[in-house]
This record gives C-alpha cells, structure tokens and sequence, in this order.
C-alpha cells in the first residue's frame, strides 16, 4: 500500500502546483486582519460631550465654537487624577433664560448635573463610526463591545460548523461556500440599517470568515511535504500581519465605517473564483475512499511539478478510509493521547486570543495616533514569523512554543512595575512579540496532531477556545482595569506561563509524517518509524537527465 506521503516524494513536496495554490490561499489571510480588528477604527469612540439643543442654537446665532458650548454644558469629573470635562452628564439648567451672544462666563459651581436627556456631540473631524451613528457610549458603552463579541460567537459557530463540513463534503467546497457568505454577510452589515440588524449581521459574517480561513490553511498544509509545512503555515499567517498593516491606510483615507466594511469585504467575492484555479485535498478524498479523483489530482500535480511518477497509483490508500464519514467529537477526546493533546491545545488557543487581543486594546487606549500607534503594534507580526521560521526546524516545535508563551508572560509581569515611556513600551512590544508567536505556532502545531480523517474537525474545534477568548478579551480588560489598571497584565502573564508549561507535556512534531489515523496518535514510536524509513527512501531518489527520479538523493534537492 501506498500513502500520500510516499507519492509526495516523487510528485514534489513543494512544487510549482503546490506554491500556486499557496500564493492565492495566502491572499485570503488578508481582508480577515481588517474583519477581525476592523473595530478599531470601525467602532473608535471620538471625544463626546451631552447635546443641548438651545447651546447648540446660541453657537450658531453667536458665532461660538463647540469648545465654548462644552464648557457651558459639561460638568468637570475626576478621572484617574485628572479633571475632564464629562461626556456623561450635562448641568440642570434653563439655557434659554441663560444665555445671551454677550455671554462669556457662568459661575456654574454647585447646580445639579444630569444624565445626558438629548444624545451627544462628537468631536469625529467628518469621521463616521457605528459608535457616533448609534449613539454607542456612557451607560451603552457596552454595546460597542457587543460587536467584537457577536463577531467571535460567528467565528465559534463557523469554525465548528465549517469545520465538520469540510470534513464531510471536502475542504475546497467548504472554502469556496464560505466566501460566498463572506462576500454577502459582510455587504450586509454595512447596509444594516440600525444597531440590532448590525450585530446580527455580524454573527453571520463571523461565520463563515474563519471556518474558510482554516478550511485554506487545512487543504495547503495537507499538498505539502513534512519539510514544508511550517513554512506553509507560518506565511500562510503572515499575510493576516500584512493585513494589519494596510488596515491603519485604508481607515485614514476611508472615513465612514459603512464604506470600510466594504473595502474590507469585496476581496471575499473575488476568492469565489478560486473554485477554478485550486484542487480538492487529495489526502481527503483518500480518507473518503474517493481514489479515482485522487489518483487524478496527484498525476496533475505531478504534471505541473514537471515530475513523472514511478510508483503503482493504484495501491494510494488511506489507512482510515472506512471510518472518515464516521468523524465525530468523541474522535477528539475518546483516547489518552487525543484528548491530552485537545486539552492543552484549546487552552492554548483561548489564552493566545485573551493576551493578544488584550495587549493590543491595552495600546489602543494609551492615546496618541492610533493609526501610527496600530501600524507600530502590527509591524511586531514580522519578526515574530522569522524567529519561528528560524528556530523551529533547528530546535523543533515543543520549545519555541513554550518559550512563546513565557516570553509574553514575564513581558505582562515585568511591565507591571514599570513606568510609562521607552521602557515600558519596549516590554510590551516585547510581550507582543511573544503572544504573537504562539498564535502563529499553535495554528500548525494544531494541525500536525491530528489524524487525517479528523483534522479539519480538530483544529475548528480546538480553535473554538479562541473566540471564546475573544469574547472575553474585552470585558477582561476593561472591568478589570476599573479595579487596577495593571490587574488585566497580571491575569495575562499568568494565562501565558501557564499555557507554556502545558506545551511542555506535547510531543514533538519536527520531521514526523502527518498522522493518519488516530492509533498513530497513541503510538507516536510508529510515526517516529515511518519517518526514518521515509528518509531512508528519499535518499536513494537521485534525478537523471530526462528529469525522472532516481536512486541515492532526495528529490526536495532538485
């Protein structure tokens, strides 16, 4: 019998098909930086102060500015030490027995204040935020919230649903269906017409933004050789960083929130055409007993890697062939080692999305240029995918995983008794560096754990852990900073060193085949075996003159 992974020594682990099909799946990481963090500038919230309607008809008669007619208005409030002047509550006073065009100062010390009775004013300079349009702020601060949050049960319905779809019915299908909804969901919610239809709107487009996205990241993992999928999976990733950094471009030059959301969802409609240009994953059609269509995708990547095949295409077999269309949960948690390695996976994806989501919010709120504060933050992305390009096929995946997770954890602790200036930012970038890293790391690590016939399932599910960390980042830091402002980096540092000693308990996947079938998974000495003999095999391949393969060298050389 022969498996995939043998034939992948003749058809090329990394060849012109498969570095095809790879440039245009890495697109797709792309409009999911803006849909997953399009909040900060799609929901910032401007500097804001309580409407009154007869101040505002005095400005305008007068000729004043809106400075004066804050300073009438607004009581001054205490706020961490500083008195500013509030954006909650107005004075309780008659303005039209008050106010003259020669009106300069009233002593307004001692009158009562009140809640904001006629909506707010916003100092936005023309920008337009869901925040501004729907009045998002004081007591329904809260629901601005809400929109990262509907978001993120998006994503855990989508990934689990998604998930299981592309296990069912494949992972190109899966793909292609899920930008379909992508393009119509994210349209949606920029014609949503108030706040309630938004967040709806926004379950949906979260549904289908991130089930594809791993469904992509599932099918090129699975065309690749061992060598090759963590480079893959790395730069699959960095390409979300290249997000980042055209997000801050667009924003400043786009103003309306409405407009954005459709810059950010028009990539969606184009990726539908990819139903023509990438193939199903032969490694699933394998595990469906599907042989014929196998068979004649491999040949046609063969043929595009300029490679000839020499082996019995006849005898390509999956091992679990018979139990694929029965995955399930129980698969993910019935056996010691599958449900260790679920455990400690999905809590490694809920404190990768709380520590990460958490430190870049933390410097959104610092003040200053967010659009040069975002695209400071986000060029962090970068050298964190070079050092795990850099070390983990020399030292391997476990320890540069755990030290991830270390790093970011002592970043949150040491910043804790720092002052504000170049020190303290420098920590955290250095914390920033460190989270980043594992959310990259347990992306590929995820993947290369789980058997054939349940991979897709495992990393959606596993990867639920995620939005539920999404869904708490928020809440996490702010009622949390309310108490102490540096609480919210002590629970992050903690979450973070203990995730890093989890890592520790997982075997190592450098060099290993992906695992077929679950008993691989309980006897990782067969996996250890298999690769040795792979070895031995590659390195009798040598390429002659007519560009066939072999004996004595391997063919990832030629």
């Amino acid at each position: 019998m022969t498996t995939f992974d043998d034939i992948l020594e003749e058809v090329g682990k990394f060849g012109r098909c498969q570095k095809r099909i790879f440039a245009l799946l890495c697109l797709v990481s792309m409009p999911w930086a803006g849909v997953y963090v399009g909040i900060v500038f799609q929901g910032f919230t401007p500097d804001h102060w309580c409407r009154e309607g007869t101040v505002e008809q005095w400005r305008r008669t007068c000729g004043r500015s809106p400075a004066d007619g804050r300073r009438l208005t607004s009581p001054l409030v205490n706020v961490s030490g500083e008195l500013q002047y509030s954006g909650c509550e107005q004075y309780d006073v008659d303005w039209n027995a008050t106010l003259t065009c020669d009106t300069k100062e009233i002593d307004l010390s001692g009158l009562p204040v009140k809640p904001c009775a006629s909506g707010w004013e916003y100092d936005y300079e023309g920008r337009r935020s869901f925040v501004t349009e729907f009045d998002l702020v004081c007591s329904d601060a809260w629901l601005m919230d809400m929109f990262q949050a509907m978001l993120n049960v998006g994503f855990l319905l989508g990934s689990i649903a998604i998930g299981y779809l592309a296990d069912r019915f494949g992972r190109k299908l899966s793909f292609v269906m899920s930008n379909v909804f992508n393009g119509v969901a994210g349209i949606l919610v920029a014609l949503a017409p108030n706040y309630v239809s938004m967040l709806i709107f926004r379950v949906l487009f979260g549904f289908g933004v991130k089930g594809g996205w791993m469904a992509g990241y599932v099918l090129i993992t699975e065309i690749v050789g061992v060598e090759s999928r963590r480079t893959v999976g790395v730069l699959y990733q960095m390409f979300f960083s290249v997000g980042l950094l055209v997000l801050p471009l667009l924003a400043y030059f786009i103003t309306d929130w409405r407009w954005l959301q459709v810059v950010i969802t028009m990539p969606y409609f184009v990726y539908i055409i990819y139903y023509w240009f990438i193939p199903e994953s032969p490694r699933w059609l394998l595990s469906q007993n599907r042989k014929s269509q196998a068979v004649a995708i491999t040949e046609a990547m063969a043929k595009e890697n300029n490679r000839t095949l020499t082996k019995n295409l006849e005898t390509l077999a999956d091992d679990n062939a018979d139990s694929s269309a029965k995955a399930s949960l129980m698969d993910l948690i019935r056996t010691p080692n599958m449900r260790k390695h679920t455990l400690i996976l999905s809590y490694n994806w809920f404190t990768s999305a709380v520590v990460y989501q958490g430190l870049i919010m933390r410097l959104g709120i610092m003040g200053g240029n967010v659009y040069i504060s975002f695209l400071i933050s986000s060029l962090m992305e970068f050298p964190a995918a070079f050092l795990i390009l850099f070390t983990i096929e020399r030292v391997g995946r476990r320890l540069p995983f755990a030290a991830a997770n270390a790093v970011a954890g002592a970043a949150c602790f040491i910043a804790v008794f720092l002052h504000d200036g170049w020190l303290r930012t420098t920590v955290e970038c250095v914390g920033r560096l460190g989270i980043t890293m594992t959310f990259e790391m347990v992306v590929f690590v995820n993947t290369e754990l789980y058997p054939t016939f349940v991979r897709n399932l495992g990393v959606s599910v596993c990867s639920t852990l995620c939005d539920v960390g999404g869904i708490v980042a928020p809440f996490l830091l702010y009622r949390l900073a309310v108490i102490w402002l540096e609480l919210p980096l002590i629970i992050f540092g903690f979450l973070a060193f203990l995730a890093g000693a989890l890592v520790l308990m997982l075997p190592e996947t450098r060099g290993v085949p992906l695992p077929d079938t679950i008993d691989d998974v309980e006897h990782p000495e067969k996996m250890k075996h298999k690769a040795a003999e792979q070895h031995q095999f590659s390195t009798r391949l040598l390429p002659n003159t007519n560009g066939n393969i072999s004996a004595t060298q391997d063919p990832a050389s030629v």
